[in-house]
């Protein structure tokens, strides 16, 4: 039989930290990328996006990466629908608000690093480099992922993703026309072989777009 998950209580989302992420973008803009923190409304529609149809491949539950957890607005929806199931990275490279989350959320696995070092920081949680991960979740702003260019961290996105596993990327619906943008959703279309997009997020500063992208392609 497959191990009860664990039942541990989930936060709700506290406004001091949402207060504190934008103490951290005064601080260190570029460790922060963002100003303030995605709503609620954004983080269910993301969670939508990442558990919604996802191929249970293990009994113990799906493995979930967050890559640019921030303050946690994503996390907590995350933590809140796995219910102690599987396992649950959270990546944040701003260490105050790693150390934050980690006090706050004991049972998610949080990660103070860059994502770029993503395969090494796997194989040192014991998870294989490559094809080991049902999800993965991007809190991160779409010029972080540096799409289109040589370094993109997309392929290596793909890479530790399983056949059937699931990319979810969000941005702001002003920028969806700019260089990086683009650039992100021809990207997704290269290495996935499906990719949706989803209505309008209005109540989120600013108002927001989810991209889904499954079935990572192997060459």
């Amino acid at each position: 039989m497959p191990p009860e998950p664990r039942t541990d209580r989930v936060p709700t989302r506290d406004w001091r930290d949402d207060a504190r992420f934008a103490a951290q973008f005064v601080r260190a803009p570029v460790a922060t990328a963002s100003v303030w923190p995605s709503s609620s409304a954004l983080a269910r529609t993301v969670a939508d996006a990442a558990l919604g149809s996802v191929p249970p491949r293990r009994p113990e539950g799906p493995v979930v990466v967050e890559l640019g957890a921030g303050s946690g607005a994503f996390t907590l929806e995350l933590a809140r629908r796995l219910n102690g199931r599987g396992r649950h990275l959270a990546v944040e490279l701003n260490p105050a608000l790693a150390h934050r989350l980690a006090e706050r959320l004991p049972t998610v696995e949080v990660v103070p690093a860059d994502v770029a070092e993503l395969p090494t920081l796997l194989a040192v949680r014991g998870l294989p480099a490559a094809g080991g991960v049902d999800v993965v979740v991007s809190g991160l702003g779409w010029s972080a992922t540096r799409p289109g260019r040589e370094d993109s961290l997309l392929p290596v996105v793909a890479s530790t993703l399983a056949a059937g596993g699931v990319f979810v990327q969000f941005g702001y619906t002003f920028t969806r026309w700019a260089g990086p943008a683009r650039a992100l959703e021809q990207e997704l279309r290269d290495l996935f072989g499906e990719v949706t997009t989803s209505p309008t997020v209005w109540r989120n500063l600013p108002p927001a777009v989810v991209h889904r992208a499954a079935h990572p392609v192997r060459t």
